[in-house]
Order: C-alpha cells, then sequence, then structure tokens
C-alpha cells in the first residue's frame, strides 16, 4: 500500500512577528553587485574621469614648478629602463625602490619612442594615468561605502578638481602612486562579495602602496578597520589573518633584498637599510603645525593657499564623523576614511616632526569621500524625510528652500575659489626659466662631454640628454659633496667644476654643501633666466680664482 506524505509548507510569519531593521533609513542607494553592469554608474564615473584628465592634463609641463624631487624619481626610473641599477647614484635605502620602478614602466615606451623626451615636464603626463585610476577607485569606494550615485560622483569630483589636488597630483611625486595602491586595497577590503581573495589582496595592495612611498604605514589600522567592518563575521579571523599575512610578507621583501645585498646593517664601505632609516627619523623636524613661525605652518599655508574646502571641510566632517560614529548609519560607513583622516592629521600636529610638502596627497582622497559624506547625510536630513501628515506645507517648503539656500551658498563660495586656482593651473608658465636654462646649457656649452655641471635634479635629464656625463658631468648638486662616488672624483673640490645652475633649490640647500657653497661663491653669471627668487643663473666658475688657490 502506497501512502503519500503531506506537502511540507513554510509556515508565513505573522506580519507584527517579521523582523524590523535595526538602523532607520539613510536613503542612500545601495551600489550594484558589479558596478560595470549599472549603466548611471558607468555614466557619471566616465563623465567625471574626462574633466579630471582635461584639468589635471592642459598645460601639465609648464605648471606647477619644477621640483627637484620629481627629478630625482625620474632620474632614477631611467637608471631602471637603462639598467644601471636602482637610481642614477648609489642606491642608499632612502625609499623603497617600487615607486620609481613604476614610473619607470609608466614611461618606458614613450621614453622609447622619444629619449628626449625623457625629461620632467614631458614624462608628467604619465601622471595622468595614476590620476584617472585613483580618480575612478574614489568612485568605487564611495559607492560600496553605500554613499548615493551623486555623492560617490561629488567625492570624486573634490578629490580630482580641487586646485590642490590638480597641482600636487601633476607632479611625479611617489605618494600619488601609493595613494592609489592604498585605495584599491580600501575597494577590495569594501568588497561586497566578502571573497576571502579579495582580503588577501587588500593586504598585497596594501604592502604595495607603503613599499611604494613607506608613510603609507599609518594608514594601515583604518585599513583594518574597513576589513572589518566589510568582512563576513563568520570568516572575518581568516581575512584578516590573510590580509595581515600576505601585507607582511610582500611587505619581508624589502628588508630581504637589502639583507641579500649585504647591505641590511651598517658596515664599512657600504650604504645600509638600517642607515637610511635612520636618516628618515632623524630628519631635522619642520616645527609645530600651528606655530606661525615654524616651516610646518609654511606647507599648511601652501595647501591653505590653492584650496580651503578640501581640507579644512574634510577633516571637520572627519571629526564629526568619529564623535557620532555610534549613532549615525552613515559614519559608521565611512568611519575607515574617517580614520584615515584623524591619523594623517595627529602625525602632521605631532611636535617637532618633519612635515613635506607632498604629506597632503596621502589624506585627498578620503577628505574628499567624507565631505562627500557629510554633504549626503544633510542632504538626506534636510530633503529625504517623508512628509507626515500633520506637517504643515510650510514646513516643507522650508525644508526644500533651506537646502537650496545652502547649496547655492557652498556653489557660491567654492567654484569662483576654484575657477581661480584651476584657471591658474591650465594657463600659467611657471617653468620657462627652466627650459630657457636647459636649452643654453644644451647650445652654448661647445664640450658638453668634457664639462661638469653641478645642477638639481629637475634639469639633471635634461643635460644628459645633451651629451652630458651622466653622474660625473652632470652632477646632482647634493652629491658633490655626500657621495664619495663623486668626491673621489673631485681632487681639487669645487675647483674641479666649471658651471653651477643655481637654481632656487640650489640656492636654498647651498649653506649645508661646502663644496656648493664655495662653487657659487667663486663663480660668476654668464646667464639669468626669470626674476627675483625663483630665478636660475647658469654661473661659471672663474679661472682666476680656481688657478689662484690651486
Amino acid at each position: 500500500m502506497t501512502s503519500t506524505l503531506p506537502a511540507v509548507t513554510t509556515p508565513k510569519v505573522p506580519a507584527q512577528r517579521r523582523p524590523v531593521p535595526t538602523e532607520r533609513s539613510t536613503g542612500r542607494t545601495t551600489p550594484p553587485a558589479r558596478l560595470r553592469s549599472s549603466r548611471s554608474d558607468l555614466l557619471l564615473c566616465g563623465v567625471l574621469l574626462v574633466a579630471i584628465l582635461v584639468v589635471q592634463g592642459w598645460n601639465i609641463a609648464d605648471y606647477p614648478t619644477l621640483s627637484d624631487d620629481e627629478g630625482t624619481y625620474l632620474a632614477q626610473a631611467w637608471a631602471v629602463q637603462q639598467g644601471k641599477g636602482l637610481a642614477h647614484y648609489t642606491y642608499w635605502y632612502d625609499h623603497p625602490p617600487l615607486g620609481w620602478i613604476q614610473i619607470a614602466l609608466l614611461t618606458w615606451i614613450p621614453s622609447a619612442v622619444s629619449p628626449g623626451a625623457m625629461t620632467v615636464g614631458s614624462m608628467r603626463v604619465a601622471m595622468l594615468v595614476i590620476s584617472g585610476i585613483s580618480a575612478v577607485l574614489v568612485y568605487v569606494l564611495g559607492r560600496r561605502l553605500s554613499l548615493p550615485r551623486w555623492a560617490a560622483g561629488l567625492g570624486m569630483a573634490l578629490f580630482g578638481l580641487s586646485p590642490l589636488a590638480v597641482v600636487l597630483q601633476r607632479e611625479i611625486f611617489l605618494d600619488n602612486i601609493a595613494v592609489m595602491w592604498l585605495l584599491f586595497a580600501f575597494c577590495l577590503a569594501a568588497s561586497p562579495s566578502r571573497h576571502l581573495w579579495h582580503h588577501f589582496g587588500a593586504g598585497l595592495a596594501a604592502a604595495a602602496g607603503v613599499l611604494t612611498k613607506e608613510t603609507m604605514l599609518v594608514v594601515l589600522p583604518a585599513l583594518l578597520l574597513t576589513m572589518w567592518r566589510h568582512s563576513h563575521r563568520d570568516t572575518r579571523k581568516f581575512a584578516l589573518t590573510g590580509a595581515i599575512t600576505a601585507c607582511t610578507l610582500a611587505g619581508f621583501s624589502y628588508p630581504l633584498f637589502a639583507l641579500l645585498k649585504g647591505e641590511l646593517l651598517p658596515g664599512s664601505g657600504h650604504v645600509s637599510l638600517w642607515d637610511g632609516i635612520k636618516y628618515q627619523m632623524s630628519r631635522p623636524g619642520s616645527g609645530f603645525i600651528l606655530d606661525t613661525s615654524s616651516g610646518s605652518y609654511g606647507v599648511l599655508h601652501s595647501w591653505l593657499y590653492y584650496d580651503r574646502v578640501l581640507p579644512l571641510g574634510g577633516l571637520a566632517g572627519a571629526l564629526l564623523l568619529l564623535v557620532t560614529w555610534r549613532w549615525s548609519v552613515t559614519a559608521r560607513a565611512l568611519a575607515g576614511p574617517a580614520l584615515t583622516v584623524a591619523i594623517l592629521a595627529l602625525v602632521a600636529m605631532r611636535p617637532g616632526g618633519y612635515l613635506p610638502a607632498m604629506y597632503v596627497i596621502g589624506a585627498l582622497p578620503f577628505l574628499a569621500l567624507v565631505l562627500a559624506g557629510g554633504t549626503a547625510s544633510v542632504a538626506h536630513a534636510v530633503l529625504r524625510r517623508r512628509r507626515s501628515e500633520n506637517e504643515n506645507r510650510y514646513v516643507t517648503a522650508g525644508r526644500y528652500t533651506l537646502a537650496a539656500v545652502l547649496a547655492v551658498a557652498a556653489g557660491a563660495y567654492v567654484v569662483p575659489h576654484w575657477y581661480d586656482g584651476d584657471r591658474t593651473a591650465v594657463t600659467a608658465d611657471a617653468n620657462k626659466p627652466y627650459r630657457q636654462a636647459s636649452a643654453w646649457l644644451g647650445s652654448k656649452v661647445e664640450d658638453p662631454k668634457d664639462t661638469r655641471v653641478l645642477v638639481d635634479d629637475a634639469l639633471w635629464l635634461d643635460l644628459v640628454h645633451h651629451g652630458y656625463r651622466p653622474g660625473l658631468g652632470a652632477i646632482w648638486f647634493y652629491k658633490a659633496d655626500l657621495d664619495p662616488a663623486v668626491t673621489k672624483t673631485m681632487p681639487h673640490g669645487w675647483k674641479d667644476i666649471d658651471y653651477v645652475v643655481a637654481s632656487p633649490t640650489v640656492r636654498r640647500d647651498a649653506r649645508d654643501l661646502p663644496n656648493v657653497k664655495a662653487a657659487i661663491r667663486h663663480s660668476t653669471p654668464v646667464a639669468t633666466f626669470g626674476t627675483g627668487p625663483d630665478r636660475i643663473e647658469i654661473r661659471k666658475i672663474r679661472t682666476a680664482a680656481v688657478g689662484g688657490e690651486r
């Protein structure tokens, strides 16, 4: 006899017993599982990306002024391309080499097509690749942190179009590349799919960021916080362990490299990683950032000169998010970026610390995200709240009027300031003196191969392309006093130099470099380009002084 089992049915949960959301709706839009499947996201991100690349790329070679740091990183990338080692002089572990190895890869094709184009001004174009990728990652991270589409776009625009960002992201700085890797790590850590390999990848990307610029190390706690919040609780231990292990093992490749070369610890006749770390940790401080007489305050003032909205507004937004973390859904979603801003601000404010001008680059994307998130919260509070039956229509109109007034006021303040700053970036020519000095040294010196010139690294590659001997003919001015491999070729010190290109950097730092200082003192200007403190003087060592003092 065949028996039939009754159909198993799932009992319906009474409406009153259904789970109630523990958090109030915030009006945030849920990002698609794959952003590439969302036409609206792709369209908005694409339009903003084009605008950012146009603004940052227009006039990129002529503004801002070429810096010695840019020249150093590009010259080291050139050395990697030419197979001359990790630097154009002795590599002394001042920074991990991964940063300029990436620059070498970015500039490899254009330098192969036109070797003479391997100069700072021309190769700034390569930074557009980094800026574009970073801008897209800011948008992706904003959406993964559940920002509305328009707010993620606002964060991307703040990051890419702020005059401060336009100026700094154009320059060949390691910080820009490191930020790209760090943003990639945050995007993987906040991945909605929560795959374990995403978290392992976040650890590897974080290690790449630290090995590109070691100052990114201080931001890793914020990355771990983001990973903690977005990982599944059942696999959280595995995710965090895998990410930390991947980051640590990749990071140890740097000291392992030094160990294999026999340069991990100090010793006779060689550089060492330990000495490089000691130098970086013992650099003279630039003073407290709020002390008006300090160098750090001057750096802060230079940031605020270009833009006050992003640094100050983002910092205020980060502090507000951290204070309201327990009560605000938006604050919890943006906890990682807010903590990043707070950490970087605390490091910048440490008494007696050294604060370089490019330091703020590491904070720019996170300042943009928290400022966009704060704007979204205000907009939701004013506009997204449903009108209750008892709400007077005048109250509703008042809310919308308030939103309009706030938007107009913000636009009235931001747009003119940003317009002026970005217009300067796309029209000003700050590097004409450098081009003129390069042209003079390439056409007026009769025998470049037998001529020795002290020059800053912003012009070093120009001279190499003009036929000066790399390293010993075109001499990075610091090396004339600090590198034994160069000083041993100068038995008579400054008297073995023919010319000094006295740029602002050379004049500023010559007081601590005896050979450079003496060369300037015993030389005569033969050509001057530009005026005032930004001028560039080409000075020829006086033959009479050399002959008389030998």
